[in-house]
């Protein structure tokens, strides 16, 4: 498992400081929430902007961020007790159908994150028969990559997956070890800065929502049922985040995030990136919540992966998915 970076954050209610009369306040402790995260903006952009701007601090919750490369050492991190939440993409869909977590709150779908890049000897999608495509298997971008070829008459059987972390696969295609890669992005910003002759084949945009991918945040099981009141925070927090991220003042609030925790990528770069997900305002995620929606987006990405990992006994996306959390936090 790998830990990239620890970021405590503090929680301010703790200090004591003095009321309107001049007397000491008393000091209020925070809730403290491990939370395991990858570091790309459909995963962490309202989690940053809510810490920043004090969304999650007006919630009581002081949050210690984990940062993890996919989201499979997330679940085995939080599985193992070391995580209480966390924040991820298409695998949310993966282990809670094992039975392995309680998924509560979507963050996005994620319309053209996942890419396909290919090199020069790649005309079309035919010309991948028989090649090798490196990704990271069981992820984001292996959904799609299987969504993508099924759509374009290539059985997955018919090429050659290379399974990598994300930055070895991306590694492995700018050397010319691969012919293509289905990546997720920011990865993206290094393919273009680094491979020459490349282009991007298509994008999971083409297959929405047909083949919609959620991504979102699931909990152990003992700490869901044991503090539906924290991760009830948590939604509260997210939403006055997540509303302010893609409210009128987006533009903003995107170039705050780009600096404070993408400052390697160049805002352009970001923005685009950005854009590469699809966000709704709570009050439309409350009706897709309650209208089955959301549930049905992850039901379709749980049966890929029950079929690619042979689940036995799938835990159904109606049951290891609360809505009823969400909409009885978010009042309309």
């Amino acid at each position: 498992m790998s830990l990239k970076r620890r970021t405590f954050l503090q929680g301010a209610g703790a200090v004591a400081g003095l009321s309107v009369l001049g007397a000491p306040a008393i000091a209020q402790s925070k809730t403290k929430v491990k939370v395991g995260y990858l570091h790309t903006p459909a995963v962490d952009g309202q989690i940053w902007t809510g810490i920043n701007n004090g969304s999650f601090g007006k919630q009581g919750l002081d949050l210690e961020m984990i940062q993890f490369t996919t989201g499979l050492e997330l679940f085995q991190a939080m599985i193992g007790g070391s995580l209480d939440v966390l924040a991820t993409g298409a695998v949310i869909s993966n282990f809670p159908a094992r039975g392995q977590g309680k998924a509560f709150l979507i963050n996005n779908v994620e319309f053209a994150t996942a890419q396909l890049w290919v090199n020069e000897s790649i005309k079309s999608f035919a010309d991948l028969k028989g090649k090798k495509i490196s990704t990271t298997t069981g992820t984001t971008a292996h959904v799609f990559l299987d969504n993508a070829l099924r759509a374009n008459k290539i059985d997955p059987n018919d090429v050659e997956i290379v399974n990598q972390r994300m930055a070895e696969a991306v590694t492995s295609f700018i050397s010319g070890a691969v012919p293509a890669v289905a990546l997720w992005v920011p990865f993206d910003v290094t393919v273009k800065a680094k491979a020459k002759g490349v282009r991007k084949l298509v994008d999971a945009s083409a297959y929405y929502p047909q083949a919609a991918i959620v991504g979102g945040w699931a909990a152990r099981n003992d700490y869901y049922d044991k503090n539906r009141e924290t991760c009830q925070k948590i939604i509260r927090g997210w939403q006055e985040a997540n509303d302010y991220l893609i409210g009128p003042k987006s533009a903003e609030a995107v170039a705050a995030l780009q600096k404070s925790q993408y400052p390697q990528v160049p805002l352009p770069d970001f923005q685009e990136q950005f854009k590469a997900s699809r966000y709704f305002g709570s009050v439309e995620w409350r009706k897709l919540y309650a209208d089955g929606t959301v549930t049905k987006w992850l039901q379709q990405v749980s049966d890929f992966f029950v079929k690619f990992g042979k689940i036995q006994n799938a835990v159904p996306a109606n049951q290891y998915f609360d809505p009823k959390l969400f909409i009885e936090t978010i009042k309309v």
